[in-house]
């Protein structure tokens, strides 16, 4: 298994998704999954 910062990658998919100027809703559309997922990856909350 790996142990991931939640946090570290929380922020480091918010910064990629700034970057290229593209919303929570419009990420969780290109990988099929929900904008809630997206948002608790940015905010640590959640670690899948």
């Amino acid at each position: 298994m790996f142990n991931i910062d939640k946090k570290k990658f929380g922020a480091f998919v918010a910064a990629l998704r700034k970057e290229k100027g593209i919303t929570q809703k419009e990420l969780s559309e290109q990988l099929c999954i929900s904008d809630k997922a997206v948002s608790k990856w940015e905010t640590g909350v959640s670690h899948s």
